[in-house]
């Protein structure tokens, strides 16, 4: 396999590092006016239009939005059917999860002045968050865990579930992990369609406050479109994985967990750090060893030899600064002491703490979030969290004395800023 081998000290690697990175996300103009159209007829017909899309696009045919919704009985059947050993896998999962993002949820707080006005935050949840599932081929429930429930833990009244089923199924999977995660309503109806009807709103779902969940690019076109009529969680790009190793690892180890990340897609991408030049010669051909074992290995080997790196650093620090530039979705640190490195780090998405954090484990069931930043927006952005599903109102109960102390000061800026009706304001509690 020709996989990509860098050295950071050489003079061209900045540039090489760049093209490397690169991402095209090239926004397809035909895909944007379908979903702009798809948006515009959702919002002026509703229902009518989404069952016409849904008939068109999934081969879906229902007289009404009703025949679309998953009945709690349908629900509980799925969660009935499914192996024993899945259902369990999904409530241990889903306990974490729950766990791990209850610690996350921010409180109201105030304080008061000597003159006795108080000022503070008050914290409320949405009412209402929609989200997304891919259906079809592709099957997430461990993503309807991640995005369902920091909602619930954050207090979201309802949630709202849409989904494609092309010819009329709907993963089992996803259903019983949507009963788990504590979803209200699921809908088989997916696309720009679906992403309309939450942000909208028609005769029969209601308008949503923020949509969450990944999707296909006319997915993506409708939910770029929509913000600002609600909130969204991100526009994802390619999967990622970046590995810091000191050559303590098992090469073996280290060669799968590029593979994890590999396998999502082509156009993603996998690279490992690492000062010693011997140990990654040892990845490389466990790379080549174990490709052939994959059943997926069409698609990992498209993007190792795409997008894929091996690269030798300095030293560790070196390495660090790297994946600081880099701003990886997911960083592991496979090497002996991980906490001498984390002060190091300071943009990524999750950090995989010791040869036994495999990024795996972050995916499905440590506890926290697997929806996470891609394409280096880790420099400014958070993994999906309870604070996505809260907002923050400013308190400012100002008391008699108050209002002469502050009145002066934006009287007299009020004026300044050429706002004379600011200033009277103001001027009045004087």
């Amino acid at each position: 396999m020709n996989i990509t081998r860098l050295d950071a000290a050489a003079a061209d690697f900045s540039a090489r590092l760049g093209k490397l990175l690169a991402y095209a996300d090239d926004v397809d103009e035909a895909v944007e006016r379908s979903a702009q159209s798809i948006l515009a007829d959702v919002k002026a017909r509703g229902d009518a239009a989404v069952l016409e899309y849904t008939s068109r696009f999934d081969g879906l045919k229902a007289v009404s939005m009703h025949a679309l919704k998953v009945t709690a009985d349908e629900i509980d059947a799925a969660l009935n059917a499914i192996p024993a050993a899945r259902r369990t896998a999904l409530e241990a999962a889903a306990l974490r999860v729950r766990s791990y993002h209850e610690r996350q949820k921010a409180a109201s707080w105030t304080y008061a002045e000597p003159d006795g006005t108080v000022l503070g935050q008050q914290v409320t949840p949405l009412d209402r968050a929609g989200l997304y599932v891919p259906g079809g081929k592709a099957a997430y429930p461990s993503s309807v865990l991640m995005n369902a429930i920091p909602a619930r833990v954050a207090g979201v009244s309802e949630l709202i579930m849409v989904s494609p089923a092309p010819g009329g199924d709907t993963n089992p999977l996803v259903l019983a992990a949507a009963a788990i995660a504590g979803v209200d309503t699921i809908y088989r109806i997916g696309g720009a369609q679906a992403v309309g009807a939450l942000a909208y709103g028609t005769e029969t779902i209601p308008q949503v406050d923020k949509i969450v969940g990944p999707g296909n690019a006319f997915v993506a076109a409708a939910k770029r479109r929509v913000f600002g009529t609600v909130g969204i969680d991100m526009i994802a790009g390619p999967s990622e994985i970046l590995v810091i190793s000191d050559g303590s690892a098992d090469p073996d180890w280290v060669a799968m967990d590029l593979f994890s990340q590999a396998e999502h897609d082509e156009i993603a991408q996998a690279i490992l750090l690492c000062p010693d030049a011997v140990f990654i010669d040892r990845v490389a051909r466990s790379i080549e060893r174990q490709i052939s074992t994959m059943p997926r290995a069409a698609i990992i080997e498209k993007s190792i030899t795409a997008r894929g790196a091996l690269i030798k650093t300095r030293d560790l620090a070196h390495a660090c600064e790297i994946a600081n530039h880099i701003a990886p979705e997911h960083l592991e640190l496979s090497v002996a002491d991980p906490d001498a490195l984390l002060p190091l780090i300071r943009h990524a998405g999750a950090i995989f703490m010791g040869v036994y954090s495999s990024e795996a484990l972050g995916d499905y069931c440590a506890g926290p979030n697997h929806v996470l930043p891609t394409a280096r927006t880790a420099r400014f952005s958070s993994p999906l969290g309870v604070y996505d599903f809260q907002k923050r109102s400013s308190i400012i109960k100002v008391s008699r004395e108050g209002a002469r102390t502050l009145g002066k000061i934006a009287s007299t800026l009020a004026h300044g800023e050429g706002l004379p009706a600011h200033a009277k304001s103001a001027e009045f509690r004087l």
